[in-house]
């Protein structure tokens, strides 16, 4: 499985991104695929959202509900990450992250199996 991210770049604050995430390798009906984020000096990386192998929205932060959105084209092995309302403290980088042999979601970074490069998200205030 190869994960590459796109669509990162700088946004003013109420702005808008879509990312992008290619899954060669991917079969959709079978696993789960999340977006996680990394900000500026955290450790940890924060599950965002994530759609089960059916399709579902399963998880959503609660630091991101109503403004982010994951969906995906199964035609075109893509999932993307429609970013609303940007605020600074979204800056970080983004990461698209799959699991192997596992229908269900986690927020857990741990959990995933394959993890793209990132693209970075800069939200100016």
């Amino acid at each position: 499985v190869q994960l590459v991210e796109s669509g990162g770049g700088l946004v003013q604050a109420g702005g808008s991104l879509r990312l992008s995430c290619a899954a060669s390798g991917f079969i959709f009906n079978d696993d789960a695929i999340a977006w996680f984020r990394q900000a500026p000096g955290k450790e940890r990386r924060e599950g965002i959202s994530c759609l089960n192998s059916k399709g579902q929205i399963t998880y959503v932060a609660n630091s991101v509900k109503g403004r982010f959105t994951i969906s995906s084209d199964n035609a075109r092995n893509t999932v993307f990450l429609q970013m609303n309302s940007l605020k600074p403290e979204d800056t970080a980088v983004y990461y698209c992250a799959a699991v192997d042999g596992s229908s269900y979601c986690s927020g857990e970074p741990s959990y995933y199996d394959h993890w793209g490069q990132g693209t970075q998200v800069t939200v100016s205030s």
